[in-house]
């Protein structure tokens, strides 16, 4: 397998597997996301197309360099929601919420609405979070599929 074929693959492979453990924690085991945990399944949603694109179509090196770009993106989203957590600084104090279905009664989907607070880590692993997971496998992911980006150039 090429060093191309490789980092596609690895681009493809990781935004998904988070994805899945990020919907299994919360459907499976009730870990709500709160908004910072959003905004780093939105980077890995990004990825996905672009991986797909750089097995189908030409010019496959930006298809995968973009996905990269994309893991990395909630990588770093995630280093700053860790950061958030760990008391290390602090988040966006402005109030934020999700858009309401059409249909659906306002104060009803208030009401209902579980109460996820960005700075409270909901589930550690010897003290890594979550966020910090993403973190740690997200950026690796990103530096592996740049690192075999280049070395393709290379050879």
């Amino acid at each position: 397998m090429s060093p191309l074929s490789r980092a596609n693959a690895l681009a493809l492979a990781v935004p998904a597997a988070l994805l899945a453990g990020a919907y299994l924690s919360q459907y499976g085991f009730g870990l709500y996301p709160c908004e910072m945990c959003w905004w780093q399944r939105y980077a890995h949603f990004a990825a996905l197309p672009f991986a797909l694109l750089g097995f189908l179509l030409p010019p496959r090196r930006l298809w995968v360099a973009l996905a990269g770009l994309a893991i990395l993106a909630s990588g770093l989203i995630a280093a700053f929601h860790a950061g958030v957590e760990y008391h290390w600084w602090e988040g966006f104090t402005t109030c934020s919420s999700n858009r309401l279905a059409p249909g659906v009664d306002p104060l009803e989907a208030i009401m209902s609405a579980p109460i996820v607070r960005c700075d409270v880590a909901q589930w550690t692993l010897g003290g890594i979070s979550l966020a910090g997971f993403n973190f740690l496998i997200s950026t690796a992911a990103a530096l592996a599929i740049f690192a075999l980006l280049a070395k393709k150039r290379a050879a």
